[in-house]
């Protein structure tokens, strides 16, 4: 059932359901999220069932402020608050410590557990209706099945899911993709997940370096090999393989495929036959807020392959190229 996210009645229609126990779907800056109440186990499972999602594969909780977020945490260290206070609301998650009666569904049964407070007003609104009915917070991966292209408009979630669920519209997401993910919870602070703020900012911001993931980091949202897979096979190439690709494929073989690159230009329209071509953007930021869109349209489209060109290297593209890489290696680890 999708509901309008500027209407109070609406927001408190689901902030009722998630007091219930109830899921909703609500749109975030990143991607949309399917929610429910972190504090309530049950409710949890119903976020995994749907999803398909396998129940140690932790879920970010979202919470209005910092405290609410202390409800879920045995300890705030300085490192965390200054990330809070630097990035929240916004597209960071930080990974802290677990208060041992708070969120174990929503942890995966891990000790420590991921915190963001999402910056989207139908989001904010939507956690503050819900904590005046008791709720502390929403633990929310993105709103589709498990390990494909996560949702940035709510029409991609009604796609996904049984009618009967509640979708918050809140239109088209800013920043695309998922938040960054800081481990805060061991000694030396970790990215585990790039986003759309880059290292520099990150560290600028606690102001100590960041360390490199090791085999004690805990296990965090979006963080599997293969993931943010579009039904088509996606395959990443670098401009020159690219261009090779495309002069010796046959002419009859352009049905089906399609090409997302960044410094070749689309085509003439006899050359391109059947191709589907997108032009991605030149900038890392306009390329992250457009990219799941793009494949889900080429999905729908009809591309059985899509030929991604490489995006450059650079922090700036971390974030872009962490989901890239995650959405051919589905294919590359099939059978």
């Amino acid at each position: 059932m999708l509901l309008d996210g500027q209407d109070p009645q609406a927001i408190a229609q689901a902030a009722a359901a998630l007091a219930a126990g109830d899921l909703v779907a609500l749109p975030t800056e990143t991607v949309y999220g399917l929610g429910a109440r972190a504090d309530e186990d049950a409710a949890v499972a119903k976020i995994f069932a749907a999803k398909g999602r396998p129940a140690d594969h932790p879920l970010i909780v979202h919470v209005l402020d910092a405290a609410d977020a202390a409800r879920y945490a045995a300890d705030l260290p300085p490192v965390a608050k200054a990330l809070m206070a630097a990035f929240w609301p916004g597209p960071l998650t930080v990974i802290v410590k677990r208060a041992p009666a708070m969120g174990a569904a929503a942890a995966g049964g891990q000790d420590s557990i991921g915190l963001r407070s999402p910056a989207h007003p139908v989001a904010r609104a939507l956690l503050a209706a819900a904590r005046e009915l008791g709720v502390s917070g929403v633990a929310a991966p993105s709103a589709n099945r498990f390990g494909r292209v996560s949702p940035t408009l709510a029409r991609h979630v009604v796609d996904e899911f049984e009618p009967g669920l509640l979708v918050l519209d809140g239109g088209e997401c800013e920043v695309g993709i998922e938040s960054s993910i800081v481990d805060c919870s061991r000694e030396h602070p970790v990215l585990l997940r790039p986003g759309v703020l880059t290292p520099d900012e990150i560290e600028a911001a606690m102001g100590q370096a960041l360390w490199a993931p090791d085999a004690a980091a805990p296990r965090a949202s979006g963080t599997l090999a293969a993931h943010y897979a579009p039904t088509a096979t996606v395959r990443l190439l670098d401009r020159e393989a690219l261009q090779k690709a495309l002069a010796d494929r046959p002419p009859q073989a352009s049905a089906g495929l399609a090409v997302y690159s960044r410094t070749l230009s689309v085509p003439p329209r006899s050359e391109a036959a059947e191709l589907l071509w997108r032009q991605m953007p030149e900038d890392a930021k306009a390329t992250a807020h457009e990219l799941f869109a793009v494949l889900r349209e080429l999905d729908a489209a009809g591309a059985v392959e899509i030929w991604i060109e490489l995006p450059p290297a650079g922090a700036a593209w971390d974030g872009v190229r962490d989901r890239l890489s995650r959405a051919a290696a589905a294919f590359q680890a099939a059978p």
